[in-house]
């Protein structure tokens, strides 16, 4: 038996590659494997397969642009650590950003693929159990204020 929390957790992930950023993020759940998200979803093994594909074309890039982007983000911290002149930080700044943006274009554009596989029933299903997951969330969190 599933644990009751997973499928509002699973949903989360997804929800949130959207809107978190990059760093210190996994490249997410691989929710359309779960037999319970598979059930909710009526999700077919082609649809699965096909979420997957996709998937394991873009991870490749996303791991890859993670390393350049730590890298480049230890370069930023050393400069500022030693008091560098504005107009280099500003130019490593840039440099930082530009790849963070890309990567979050690039996982947008993933989970976007991905959306395209559901049916527009599942759509719904999967933002009708997002607002659920919300609901419930936001109610627990004012209780913990």
């Amino acid at each position: 038996m599933q644990p009751t929390w997973r499928v509002p957790a699973v949903l989360a992930l997804l929800v949130l590659a959207l809107t978190l950023p990059v760093r210190g993020q996994s490249f997410g759940f691989p929710w359309w494997r779960d037999a319970q998200f598979q059930r909710d979803l009526s999700l077919t093994v082609e649809q699965s397969g096909r979420i997957d594909a996709v998937f394991q074309q873009i991870i490749p890039t996303l791991r890859s642009k993670r390393a350049e982007l730590d890298a480049q983000e230890e370069e930023l911290s050393k400069m500022i650590a030693a008091n560098a002149d504005e107009t280099a930080v500003i130019k490593q700044l840039d440099k930082v950003e530009a790849i963070r943006s890309h990567m979050n274009k690039t996982r947008t554009l993933m989970l976007l693929h991905m959306r395209q596989i559901l049916s527009p029933e599942q759509r719904t299903k999967l933002n009708q159990k997002y607002e659920q997951w919300e609901k419930d969330h936001r109610r627990e969190g004012r209780g913990k204020d």
